[in-house]
């Protein structure tokens, strides 16, 4: 007879690094299984990945035991380690920090392709270019010279944007500094005026 699933879990560790303090405890703890004995076999099962963040899918039964099945480190992770970033750009498309070449996307779109939804490794590498593009990274050969090309109207735009900016700031500035003195009309005068 099959176990009756009490929670499922999905948690991103640092191959090789899990340890019962948080934030495995916290997420692993209230389940009420053995936490020691899950960072050991997570530890031991991601051994040979130290340095990469490896997801893991945790399955608690209601009898306190548990299996867990390791996923493939997240896309973002990969294309940062294939293009030597520690960071993606702030700005998506609109700013190009690193560059692939279609070996990195083929490498990275294997590595992926258990976890994705794509039949071959052509539809994955479509995948990963799209999420290499949302983080500012252009696949040499792909689309480097359309991001290129987006990049420079974006800094275009910030630039006239800046402009547009600094004159109204001088606007205000200047409309603030001229004090006009205007005559104030009442309802009260204008009254006086009819009765006459």
């Amino acid at each position: 007879m099959a176990k009756e699933v009490f929670r499922k879990v999905k948690l991103q560790i640092e191959a090789g690094k899990a340890t019962p303090a948080p934030p495995v405890g916290t997420a692993v703890g209230p389940l009420g299984i053995n936490i020691q004995d899950f960072c050991q076999k997570y530890n031991e099962a991601t051994r040979d990945k130290m340095g990469n963040v490896i997801p893991v899918e945790l399955t608690v039964y209601t009898d306190k035991s548990f299996d867990f099945i390791l996923k493939t480190p997240p896309t973002a992770k990969l294309i940062k380690q294939y293009a030597h970033i520690n960071k993606a750009s702030s700005k998506g498309a609109n700013e190009i920090v690193a560059t692939l070449t279609k070996d990195d996307v083929r490498a990275i779109a294997e590595i992926k392709l258990p976890d994705l939804n794509a039949y071959d490794v052509d539809a994955a590498m479509n995948i990963v270019e799209g999420t290499a593009r949302n983080m500012g990274i252009a696949v040499k050969g792909v689309n480097d010279a359309e991001l290129a090309e987006q990049a420079k109207e974006a800094q275009e735009e910030e630039a006239e944007a800046a402009k547009r900016e600094a004159e109204l700031q001088a606007m205000e500035e200047s409309a603030t500094s001229t004090n006009v003195e205007a005559e104030v009309i009442t309802e009260k005068a204008d009254t006086e005026e009819e009765a006459e």
